[in-house]
C-alpha cells in the first residue's frame, strides 16, 4: 500500500465550476485514489505515508492538456525534440489528449494506414507512461473511405477519439458528419478544427461546417493558429451541442475576449483548454499554464474558474469522473504557489493578474512524478517533502 498526504494547505481548488474552493487544509490519498480532503486533525493519515508541507500554498488538481499531437514515445519529429512530454509535465500537466498524430513522417493517408497508425499509437501510451503522465493517444484523422464497422474495430482497440477534422483528406462536411454519427454512436469523442489553415493540407474551417458536422468539441476556436471571429463563436455555441476551445497556440486577445463571451453566457462548462502542440511554434511545456493566466487576466473569470477549464470540465468532455480534487477521485495533484517576485501573494492571485504559476510537486496516481519543476519561476513559499507522516497527524 502507498499514501500520500498533503497538509497546511493554504488553499484547495477543485477543479469544478460547481464548487471551485474547498474548506479543507489536507489532502489525502491512498493507493493512487483521493481518500480524505478535509481539515488537519480530522483525517486518518497512514503512519508511513509520504507528506508533502504545502506551507500555505495552493493545491490543485493536475492540468489536463486537451490538444496535443504525440507520435510514439517521447519525441516529436514535428520539432526533433526529445523529452517534450517530461517537460510538459514540469509545466503541471499529468494528462494529455491526442488531436491525431499528423507528424508521423510519412504517415499514410489510406483507411487501412490511419487505422493502424491510431491503433498502435493508442496501444503503445497504453503501455508507456512518458515520465508517469498519462497520454490518451490513437485519435484516428479521417480519410474518404472508411466505414462504419472500421470504427468498431478502433474501439475494440481501445481507441475513443477522431482526431481534429480538417487537418486529414476528408473535407466534405457531410462525409464527415456521417463518420462523426458513426464515431459518437460508439462513445468516442469528436474534434474538429476551425479557423485558419495549420499545416500544409489543413483546411479553414468555420461555423457552417462545424454546425453541420456537430463535433464533441471544435478545436482551438481562438486559432490554430488564427482565429475565429466571435460571431462565429457564438454561432457555434448556438447551433450546436461543442465544447469549444482554447489553446496557447492561437490568437491571445481572442482568447481573452471567448473566455468573456462564455462567462457572459454562462456557459464556461463549455470551454477547455489545450496548447495544439508540438507544433510549428514549438513544444510549449507551460502551455497550458499560460491559457490559465491569460483566461482568468485577460478573460476577467477568477482563477478557480480558470483551474477547472483546464482541469475538470477537460475530464468532463472524455467522460472521466476524475479531473477534480474529491473523494474517489484519482490522486493527480499539483502543488502550486504564486512565482517569487510576483506582485500577488497566492496563486489564484498571481492567475488573476497574469502570472505563470510556480509548480512545486506534480503527483500522478498518489505519487510523486516531479519535485521542484525546472520550467516555472520558484514558489515563494518553502514547500518541502518531510517524510513520513508526523504521529500528531490524524486520529
Amino acid at each position: 500500500m502507498s499514501s500520500i498526504a498533503i497538509v497546511n494547505i493554504g488553499t484547495i481548488v477543485s477543479g469544478s465550476l460547481a464548487s471551485p474552493v474547498l474548506d479543507a487544509d489536507t489532502v489525502v490519498a491512498v493507493d493512487g485514489v483521493i481518500t480524505g480532503v478535509g481539515r488537519n486533525g480530522t483525517l486518518a493519515v497512514p503512519a508511513d505515508a509520504v507528506v508533502i508541507d504545502a506551507a500555505g500554498a495552493t493545491v490543485l488538481p493536475g492540468l489536463r492538456d486537451n490538444h496535443v499531437h504525440p507520435v510514439f514515445g517521447d519525441f516529436t519529429p514535428r520539432q526533433s525534440t526529445i523529452g517534450w512530454i517530461d517537460a510538459c509535465l514540469h509545466g503541471g500537466v499529468t494528462s494529455m489528449y491526442s488531436a491525431g498524430e499528423p507528424h508521423l513522417p510519412g504517415r499514410p493517408s489510406d483507411p487501412v494506414g490511419m487505422k493502424a497508425l491510431a491503433i498502435l499509437a493508442h496501444k503503445t501510451f497504453d503501455k508507456v507512461r512518458p515520465s508517469g503522465v498519462k497520454v490518451h493517444a490513437g485519435a484516428i484523422l479521417l480519410e474518404p473511405g472508411l466505414v462504419e464497422a472500421d470504427f468498431d474495430d478502433l474501439v475494440a482497440a481501445g481507441c475513443h477519439l477522431v482526431g481534429e477534422i480538417g487537418i486529414s483528406g476528408l473535407t466534405n462536411p457531410t462525409e464527415a458528419a456521417r463518420m462523426t454519427r458513426w464515431a459518437q454512436e460508439r462513445g468516442m469523442q469528436v474534434m474538429v478544427h476551425t479557423g485558419g489553415a495549420s499545416i500544409p493540407g489543413s483546411s479553414v474551417i468555420g461555423p457552417d461546417f462545424v454546425a453541420e458536422v456537430r463535433p464533441d468539441v471544435a478545436g482551438h476556436v481562438n486559432g490554430g493558429p488564427t482565429s475565429l471571429s466571435l460571431a462565429d463563436v457564438s454561432r457555434i455555441l448556438d447551433e450546436t451541442d461543442a465544447r469549444v476551445e482554447i489553446v496557447h497556440n492561437g490568437n491571445i486577445t481572442t482568447l481573452g475576449q471567448i473566455v468573456r463571451l462564455l462567462a457572459e453566457r454562462g456557459e464556461l462548462g463549455r470551454l477547455v483548454v489545450g496548447t495544439d502542440s508540438p507544433a510549428g511554434s514549438g513544444v510549449q511545456p507551460l502551455g497550458v499554464l499560460r491559457v490559465m493566466a491569460s483566461a482568468a487576466s485577460l478573460g476577467g473569470i477568477d482563477g478557480p474558474s480558470a483551474v477547472a477549464i483546464a482541469t475538470g470540465n477537460v475530464a468532463e468532455l472524455h467522460g472521466d469522473p476524475n479531473g477534480r480534487i474529491a473523494v474517489g477521485a484519482e490522486a493527480d495533484l499539483l502543488v502550486v504557489d504564486s512565482p517569487l517576485g510576483s506582485q500577488a501573494d497566492t496563486a489564484m492571485g498571481a492567475l488573476e493578474i497574469g502570472d505563470t504559476l510556480a509548480v512545486a510537486f506534480a503527483i500522478i496516481d498518489g505519487k510523486v512524478a516531479m519535485a521542484k519543476s525546472r520550467n516555472t519561476p520558484p514558489p515563494t513559499r518553502k514547500i518541502v517533502q518531510v517524510g513520513a507522516a508526523p504521529q500528531s497527524q490524524g486520529h
